[in-house]
């Protein structure tokens, strides 16, 4: 993987032999805010022709859209800020980044080195502010050498469980002289793994099964070709996390949903009556187990994953997940499965079939499955923020290719989604990018409808207006019985989106829903829809 010199056009720096490294290793677009420690980075910038800059208007919302760059691409997503309030701006965003396993590659200016005694302003730790939770981070000195530092730092970023690495860059050591020093090549692991062993005792308990299910989580994403194949020769029923919605078509008669605490009826109840359960890529967290300490306790559970996950399961393989489908279908297993479970499994998923038409007042579920079936020929890339349109969307939304539904999973992040759309649209310019989001999400990172305008970024925000944090209220509501601080006093999105010169509308009733819909994708730039949805709605 080292990386061969090219004609430079920077200067002879390490700012100028970062950016040049950035444009070897394929970076096209860096998400950013510029400082003083950053400067000399930015000067090489402007002389760069195959990286953009995105300026955003704050720090959190760089690391939401590299990750929404990362996502939908497989690409990693790289991220510039300066020093001080410039880094610890990113945390969230690196959190974030960590517990979804998207790999990121965090640049972040640090003050000199040479700073001497005393308080150093914009001064802060990076290192210990982010060991846990970044895959490794790195501080760079005037003995390494940063081309080979980013090599790694991209390397570990995307391989294995993938995950953010973040970069801090003491600004004098910028500045510098690059000195090219002995250069460590990265070998790149090739070697597959035989799992003839493991696959023999999986077959040995299919074989000994007599209601098995599929279960998709977030590890299989690389794997969705793979999937198909497999739930296609052994006509095995699937469910799967938030993570892993979209891996295996949902609208497959197999797929029964989403399991978790705020799951689909069916697919919950489909996997608490399975006798085998084969989990490919799930992290088992405690949002898909019901927060059950005794979860599969009348199951046989199978974990193929690059993690270990419990030692009560019945067999652990450590595996990425599309090695080793690859290898179970190339050992050419026979199973049938029973007629009785697949009538069974049937059964339980024809009981939950939501059906809101008939109510007067518009209901989240209604508005996103009818945003599902009139946007369908354009196989939108959906990008969600955090609350009860995110699980709505997970259950009412139809996902049939992998790296279409973006969400934050692990961390929940709420502002998530208008950045993470605007990443998604980079690496995805062809494609209509939707961003379902909330009134309350919404609000925290708004100010990035100037990134949109700027940079002329078409995506279509569909904001689920109840004048609550609904899936607070709605906790609230059930454990303490009030709804203390949970209504929101909103301001009119449809002004706030005409002071960015973008277009806006707002849809109070069912007859106003589908023409607004064709006005925001006709719209050749950033659209609004304010849906006034129905206040005290439950998931």
């Amino acid at each position: 993987m080292n990386i061969q010199a090219k004609n430079r056009t920077h200067t002879n720096t390490n700012a100028g032999a970062l950016v040049d490294t950035l444009s070897q290793l394929g970076v096209d677009s860096i998400f950013g805010y510029p400082g003083a420690s950053v400067l000399s980075i930015y000067n090489e910038l402007s002389n760069s022709k195959e990286i953009t800059h995105y300026l955003v208007r704050h720090e959190q919302a760089a690391l939401h859209a590299a990750e929404g760059y990362a996502r939908t691409s497989g690409k990693v997503g790289v991220v510039l800020v300066t020093s001080g309030p410039g880094f610890t701006n990113t945390i969230t965003g690196i959190a974030n980044a960590f517990t979804d396993s998207t790999p990121l590659v965090v640049l972040a200016g640090d003050v000199p080195t040479t700073s001497g005694n005393g308080k150093i302003f914009q001064s802060v730790d990076i290192v210990s502010m982010t060991e846990s939770c970044a895959k490794k981070v790195y501080k760079l000195t005037e003995k390494d050498d940063i081309k080979q530092i980013l090599e790694e730092a991209f390397y570990l970023a995307n391989t294995g469980v993938k995950g953010p690495v973040v970069i801090a860059l003491p600004r004098n050591i910028l500045e510098a002289e690059y000195q090219s020093k002995h250069i460590n090549i990265i070998e790149n692991d090739t070697k597959t793994k035989n799992y003839s062993k493991a696959i023999e005792k999986l077959n040995k308990l299919l074989s000994e099964a007599k209601k098995p299910l599929v279960l998709v989580g977030g590890g299989a994403t690389n794997a969705s070709n793979e999937i198909k194949e497999f739930i296609e020769k052994y006509n095995i029923p699937l469910v799967s996390t938030l993570m892993g919605i979209g891996i295996y078509p949902s609208e497959d008669k197999l797929y029964m949903g989403m399991i978790g605490i705020n799951g689909t009826y069916a697919a919950n109840t489909i996997m608490n009556n399975c006798d085998l359960l084969i989990s490919f890529g799930a992290a088992f967290s405690d949002r898909s187990t019901c927060k059950k300490t005794n979860f599969g306790s009348n199951t046989k559970i199978v974990s193929i994953n690059l993690n270990l996950i419990s030692d009560n399961f019945e067999l652990q393989i450590k595996a990425d997940v599309q090695d080793f489908i690859q290898q179970y279908l190339s050992q050419k297993l026979s199973y049938k499965i029973s007629s009785d479970w697949l009538n069974q499994v049937f059964a339980i998923k024809e009981e939950f079939i939501a059906d809101n038409s008939s109510q007067d007042c518009l209901h989240s579920s209604y508005v996103l499955a009818t945003l599902s079936e009139h946007t369908r020929q354009y196989s939108p890339i959906i990008v969600t923020d955090v609350g009860q349109h995110q699980m709505l969307t997970a259950q009412f939304f139809n996902f049939n290719e992998p790296r279409k539904f973006i969400t934050s999973g692990g961390l929940g992040t709420m502002g998530y989604g208008l950045p993470a759309a605007i990443g998604a649209y980079i690496s995805n310019p062809d494609n209509l990018i939707i961003n379902i989001t909330g009134d309350g999400s919404f609000q925290m990172n708004l100010q990035e409808l100037a990134t949109c305008r700027e940079h002329n970024i078409p995506i279509k925000i569909i904001i689920m207006n109840n004048g609550y944090l609904g899936m607070v209220r709605q906790m609230q509501e059930k454990i303490y019985n009030n709804r203390y601080q949970v209504e929101m006093t909103n301001p009119d999105f449809v002004k706030i989106a005409e002071a960015y010169d973008l277009f806006a509308i707002r849809v109070t009733n069912k007859n106003e829903l589908i023409p607004a819909i064709n006005k925001a994708i006709e719209y050749k730039g950033t659209a609004i829809i304010d849906i006034m949805i129905d206040s005290f709605e439950e998931i």
